[in-house]
Parts: C-alpha cells; sequence; structure tokens
C-alpha cells in the first residue's frame, strides 16, 4: 500500500500543556514540531505518525488506514513510547534531552530539548572544506560521549547522520532523532519498507536484528565522519556487499589531513561487524591520538585549509543568524 501525507496539527494547537507553534520537519514515521509549554518555554515535541498505517486528514485524532494494520501500529506505537522512557532517563550534554511523553489523539508525543543551532549537514554543505583535522577530531570525540551514554542504558541510536547531529550555539555536539522506535517497527512488521539512511546504514541493518549492536552505530560514525571529509556519504552498505566500489575518503579529501585518520575512517567502514571499533570507547581512543606527530596527507586539489580558530569564529556567526 503506497503511504499518504498527513497533516501535521495546526499552529497554535494546544497539545496537554504545549502549544504547537509550527511545523519543522516530517518523515515517514514521525512529525516534529516547534511548540512552548505553559512557561513559554520552547520545546520540539515528536509525534508518532506513521503514513504508511495511519492517516489524519482533517483535525487531530489519526485513525488506522486498514484493520489489517492496527496490530503493527500498536507494536510500533509501544515501542516509541518505550524508545521516550528509556531516553528520559538519559541526561548528557551531547544526547537530545526528552522531558516528557504521553498518550493523546490515539497516538503517542515525545517531548524533547529544543536544540539552537544548525545541523551538522548543513555545515558540511557550507563550510566543509575549512574543517581540520583536529576540529574533527574533537567533535566526534564530543559526539561519542553522548553515545558511550546511550550505549551505557543498553540502547543503540540507529540512525546517526550529518542531518541528525545538532552543532549547537555554543559550538556543542548533539545527537537527535533516534531510530530504534522505527527500527523495532520494522523488526515485527515485515510489510513495511525498512528506513534506512542509504550511505550511513551499517550493513546488519539490513539483515537481522540480531547482529546489531555498539558497532552498528560505529559504522554510522565513519560513514559520518567520511561526509564530513569528501561532502558526501560512502557507498551503500548493501551495495558494497554485492560490489565494493567504494572510493576512500584519502582520493576525495579536500583538505590536508593525517593517513591515521583515513584509516580509522577505513576502520569504522569495515563491512565486518567484528572488524570494526567494538565499543565508543574504543573509537574515541583512537580520535583523541595526538595530530601533531602523525603524517599529513595532502589534499589532492591545491586547496586553503582555514585554521580551526578561524572555523570556530565562521561557525559561531553562523549560528548566531536566524535558525528558523
Amino acid at each position: 500500500m503506497a503511504s499518504q501525507t498527513n497533516h501535521p496539527l495546526p499552529n497554535g494547537y494546544q497539545l496537554n500543556q504545549y502549544t504547537i507553534e509550527k511545523l519543522l520537519s516530517s518523515g515517514g514515521f514521525s512529525i516534529v514540531y516547534l511548540a512552548c509549554d505553559a512557561e513559554g518555554r520552547p520545546v520540539a515535541i515528536k509525534e508518532y505518525l506513521p503514513a504508511a498505517l495511519v492517516i489524519r486528514v482533517d483535525g487531530a485524532e489519526v485513525q488506522i488506514n486498514s484493520e489489517e494494520n492496527l496490530a503493527v501500529f500498536r507494536h510500533g506505537l509501544k515501542c516509541f513510547f518505550e524508545e521516550g522512557r528509556s531516553l528520559a532517563t538519559i541526561s548528557h550534554p551531547n544526547v537530545v534531552g526528552v522531558e516528557n511523553f504521553f498518550r493523546a489523539n490515539e497516538t503517542v508525543y515525545m517531548v524533547m530539548q529544543y536544540v539552537r543551532g544548525r545541523t551538522l549537514q548543513f555545515h558540511i554543505q557550507r563550510h566543509r572544506q575549512e574543517f581540520s583535522e583536529s576540529f574533527i577530531r574533537r567533535l566526534f570525540t564530543h559526539a561519542l560521549n553522548g553515545l558511550r551514554e546511550v550505549h551505557a542504558k543498553k540502547l543503540l541510536h540507529l540512525d546517526i547522520k550529518p542531518a541528525n547531529i545538532y552543532i549547537t550555539m555554543e559550538g556543542k555536539p548533539v545527537l537527535l532523532d533516534f531510530g530504534a522506535a522505527r527500527q523495532a517497527l520494522t523488526s515485527d512488521a515485515p510489510r513495511l519498507r525498512p528506513m534506512y539512511t542509504a550511505g550511513y546504514a551499517a550493513p546488519e541493518q539490513y539483515k537481522s536484528m540480531d547482529s546489531l549492536g555498539p558497532w552498528t552505530d560505529i559504522y554510522a560514525v565513519g560513514a559520518t565522519i567520511y561526509t564530513c571529509i569528501t561532502g558526501t556519504h560512502p557507498q551503500p552498505a548493501n551495495e558494497r556487499e554485492a560490489e565494493d566500489r567504494m572510493v576512500p575518503a584519502r582520493e576525495l579529501a579536500a583538505q590536508s589531513l593525517s593517513q591515521d585518520l583515513f584509516d580509522i575512517v577505513d576502520w569504522c567502514l569495515k563491512l565486518d561487524h567484528l572488524e570494526r571499533p567494538q565499543t565508543a570507547f574504543e573509537l574515541q581512543k583512537a580520535l583523541m591520538r595526538e595530530v601533531k606527530d602523525l603524517p599529513v596527507i595532502e589534499p589532492a586539489a591545491n586547496e586553503v585549509v582555514v585554521d580551526e580558530e578561524s572555523l570556530a569564529d565562521r561557525l559561531k556567526r553562523t549560528l548566531n543568524k536566524k535558525i528558523f
């Protein structure tokens, strides 16, 4: 069945103690709104709304589009609710905070900290050639602090990519938009098309839930670093397993970077999950190695590399502009 497009809740809609201000983003499984709480504080609210299963044309309540989808929807709703409850136990500066979750309109809502900033994807598109090696290493070392906390709670992110890493106004990376709930949904609902992000999903995400682990998120981190270096994601993992034609990051780099960093990216992107770093801490230790003593690979093109301090100033100026 082809999925329909569901209408978001209207601006000004009162959802429990929250007032919807506007739509932030929408996808196949959820809609995210900017809202304010009773004290006028901004929050982000994520609504569970799988377009393949439910419909909301007018009003607020959602309806199952066919009786056969009822059990699948309820299972996904339960997983979404459990994800909110699990994420609410995490309090870490590099993980988006979940403040509340509740049922309404025959579905579930997750209230999250509203992060002011820009996505890493935005900065890659605008400033990639200015990313120094120390900037890349520091950014992902901090992001991995958050991922270690997630894994310590026996959770997986399962959708790490540049669009799901925010850089705050203060320059801090924050992990957003966990994919655990929809992964659980698709595992028990084979008639739903799995929602992987091509180029960032590890090979095991195309197969069985049994082989997922911290190494699955490590693959996505490696793919995200690859994108920081090259401006594009690596060849999708399922295609690589059929015929590995992935161009090494060192061949596409526009910056002067060390062989060590390229080796780290290659390590993360191993198709065999046993050959990757097995924990976020293991990868973190590699990224924290001193850069100054490592041999540097010059870019193929004669690009001007901006130092890290200049880049930080540039990012700050960009972030201080109106975000939405």
